[in-house]
């Protein structure tokens, strides 16, 4: 091995493949292989030696009337069931000019050149340069053809890198080139086409890239890590486009910046209100006001500079610099990256970005971003990097990433997440999980958002959970289990911060905003007074609170109400940025902000197929967070030797395949298996087996015995009679009933035999057993 992977990085990504196969989620070798076969035969060298002049050019770039068969649009769109291309890698992002030369859709005009300098070529001069790509790529599969792939040391692929550069002067640093010898060769190199994804993963994997370089420049070499990859590849046994899907599920790709914490060389440190805050901000108070207004102005960095020109003595190049560091902080600095705030040399802390920038006038650094703190160890970057700057993004420097990465690694082993351990004279940070990670990054920049998903995903209980989490971070700083109960019932009591109703169709607007409710005034007489609606009232609790506290609304089944009805004038007042604009409401004629530190969580069943999606204004308001089966959460839990996580697994597989229509949010969430946790007897499963998940697939396959019957098997459904087998689920017939259920759900995908001696063997397998094969085991 080039350079020994760490230990437990190793075993992370084998439990990663074997889930990944297991589940489905990861596409088999043989599928991989066959699409690079239709790529290779429509493609390879032989096809390109074979063409000249106007044949070559339309194969590799005619877009005019030849999308299917011009090889740029391979390379870059398509993606269907006969060639995934985007599992191959993404080299979009950019535009036709990277190519070289595009054909214009509309008049079908050749044009070379760049973005700023196009040029339209002649048909002579499109040829001549299709030909000369054509030979290149030619001339690189040959070199790649020849490598000894016994040998992905870095010397080997140091010594590819210049057999490429030289074969191929022009295309060997262009991405789109690389993907596609990657398709004819994958056995030889990785298939991410950018030298910065490529950098990035190996310092994820705490390596150092062999040219010692960082994640910052893009014309780095692009086959020199190629030998890192795939090594670790056939250490896992899987082809190298399995395992760079596995990295990008594992760390996608962020940036990581530097951003100073004092006002010039010797000015007073920011960084405790940072710590405190949970933010990093930066300063120039009195010369750059609120940025909110710029944000996608095209002039921005010109206005800001005009700005700054009164502090660096109308030295516009400066000025112009400054700029572009605060534009940067507000703008490109992307939710996810990594920042680091330093002093000097010295890291004072590490986090990552969770929101948009913000503007609090009342801070001596008044331009925020909101960040979640990793690390909060001081430590020394290895390397001088960005010291003259307050904003900058790092990637120079290997040796600081690598480092950096390494912490970040070491602090998740030990504490189990990546949420950093506070001082103690702070107020320790929640260690969200990726739900309320989400779910807080959408209320923060919409103000609402609706989990949504198949029954029994657990939706009501992350957004509970969700609600309450936030809702302890803003009042106490704790996390909401280490609450006193006092505490706790100002949170989830029944005049608490986090409160929950549920839409049906009898709702309407005066349970939510206001209306007329009968009042008894006595001797028996009625008369009609307004009565705020839940909504209502907590808007006024949060106002009167002056946004000390954060308040929820869990909104539950939100889609069975009628919502246009319901919201009535707030779908204008929900909105972020018209939050704290007063209106008058009909019913009293009274005015009613939605104040700031109010958020809306829904949830929605998206098997309830007889109620619509919501209004498409309510629906652009509203943040969307998908909650689907998650088996891991069963991991290694069983039942009379039944593996719950595989058995949820396989009955959801056979679910998308009967259930066509809507099948994937037909299946069956991981919460029938659980109360506080994954149940633990037959008698459990029996239960929830009979009376919640049966009836539920009864109804989706109403009067359907056949259907249901391929679904949950012939042992439990008498298919003839039309009916279950409930005599199986009668006391003292739990084998009976576990072996039933292992036959049918997990034969033909873990079966290594049959119940003995009452337990059922299970191994990990392939899933390439047929059915045939599971009964033939299983009798």
């Amino acid at each position: 091995m080039n350079s020994s992977l760490n230990k437990q990085i190793y075993e992370e990504l084998r439990a990663a493949v074997e889930r990944g196969l297991a589940t489905g989620a990861l596409t088999a070798a043989t599928q991989i292989e066959r699409q690079l076969t239709v790529f290779r035969e429509r493609f390879g060298p032989e096809v390109l030696r074979k063409l000249d002049g106007e044949a070559a050019l339309q194969l590799m770039h005619g877009r005019q009337h030849t999308e299917s068969r011009c090889l740029a649009y391979w390379l870059e769109f398509k993606d269907d069931d006969e060639f995934a291309g985007k599992s191959f890698g993404l080299i979009g992002g950019g535009s036709a000019y990277m190519y070289g030369l595009y054909q214009r859709q509309d008049d079908g005009a050749w044009i070379g050149g760049s973005t700023r300098l196009p040029k339209v070529l002649s048909r002579e001069e499109a040829i001549t340069a299709a030909r000369q790509q054509r030979d290149e790529l030619v001339a690189g599969s040959s070199v790649l053809a020849a490598l000894d792939t016994r040998d992905t040391s870095d010397s080997a692929y140091s010594q590819l890198q210049s057999a490429m550069d030289a074969a191929a002067p022009k295309l060997a640093g262009v991405g789109w080139a690389h993907k596609y010898w990657f398709l004819l060769h994958s056995d030889r190199l990785d298939d991410f086409h950018s030298p910065r994804y490529q950098r990035f993963h190996l310092f994820k994997l705490l390596q150092m890239p062999p040219d010692n370089l960082g994640v910052r420049d893009g014309d780095a070499p692009r086959f020199l890590c190629a030998g890192r990859f795939l090594t670790i590849a056939r250490e896992l046994g899987v082809p190298v486009t399995t395992l760079d899907t596995i990295l990008n599920q594992r760390g996608p790709f962020h940036n990581y910046w530097r951003i100073g914490t004092t006002l010039g060389d010797n000015g007073e440190s920011q960084w405790p209100a940072m710590r405190d805050g949970n933010c990093v901000a930066i300063g120039w108070r009195d010369y750059v006001p609120n940025l909110s207004g710029l944000m996608g102005d095209r002039k921005a960095k010109d206005k800001v500079r005009d700005q700054l020109l009164p502090l660096y003595h109308s030295d516009a190049k400066m000025a112009g610099r400054k700029a572009g560091e605060i534009l940067n902080f507000a703008q490109v600095m992307a939710e996810n990256d990594t920042v680091l705030a330093c002093e000097g040399q010295t890291v004072r802390g590490v986090g990552r970005i969770r929101g948009p920038y913000d503007y609090d006038p009342e801070q001596f650094f008044p331009h925020k971003r909101p960040v979640e703190w990793l690390l909060l160890d001081e430590w020394e970057m290895p390397q001088q990097e960005g010291l003259r700057t307050t904003v900058m993004q790092l990637g120079k420097s290997g040796e600081n990433l690598l480092e950096l990465e390494r912490r970040l690694y070491a602090g998740k082993q030990q504490h189990g997440t990546e949420t950093a351990s506070r001082p103690r004279s702070v107020a320790p940070l929640l260690d969200l999980d990726p739900i309320a990670k989400r779910v807080e990054s959408i209320l923060r920049r919409k103000g609402q958002v609706i989990l949504y998903g198949p029954p029994g995903t657990g939706k009501t209980f992350q957004a509970r959970r969700v609600a309450r989490e936030l809702a302890a971070r803003s009042a106490y700083g704790r996390r909401f289990a280490g609450l006193t109960e006092a505490e706790k019932e100002s949170i989830d009591g029944d005049r608490g911060v986090v409160r929950l109703c549920t839409f049906h169709p009898g709702c309407g607007y005066e349970d939510f905003v206001e209306g007329l409710r009968p009042q008894e005034t006595g001797a028996g007489h009625m008369m009609f007074e307004p009565r705020d609606g839940i909504f209502k009232a907590l808007c006024r609790d949060a106002s009167k609170d002056g946004e000390r506290r954060q308040f929820f609304l869990i909104v539950d089944e939100i889609n069975r109400g009628d919502v246009p009805r319901i919201f009535g004038e707030l779908i204008t007042i929900i909105e972020q940025d018209k939050r704290d604009v007063r209106i008058t409401l009909p019913v009293t004629g009274t005015t009613f902000p939605v104040p700031k530190n109010v958020f809306l969580i829904g949830t929605m069943n998206t098997a309830d197929r007889s109620i619509s999606l919501l209004d498409a204004a309510l629906r652009r308001r509203f943040g969307f967070v998908e909650l689907m089966p998650d088996s891991s959460v069963l991991a290694g839990r069983s039942v009379g030797g039944l593996p719950l996580g595989a058995w949820l697994d396989a009955l959801n597989d056979r679910l998308r395949q009967h259930l066509k229509r809507d099948a994937r949010n037909l299946q069956i969430g991981h919460a029938y298996l659980m109360g506080q946790q994954p149940i633990t007897s037959v008698a459990e499963l029996a239960r929830v087996l009979r009376d919640d998940i049966i009836p539920l697939l009864e109804e989706y396959c109403y009067d359907d015995f056949p259907t249901l019957g391929e679904i949950l098997g012939s042992r439990l459904v008498d298919v003839e009679a039309g009916r279950i087998k409930n005599e199986l689920f009668e006391p003292n017939r739990e084998d009976d009933l576990i072996g039933a259920i292992w036959f049918e759900q997990l034969g033909s995908r873990l079966l290594a035999g049959g119940p003995e001696d009452g337990a059922i063997g299970i191994q990990s397998g392939s899933g390439a057993e047929d059915e045939n094969d599971s009964e033939e085991a299983a009798t």
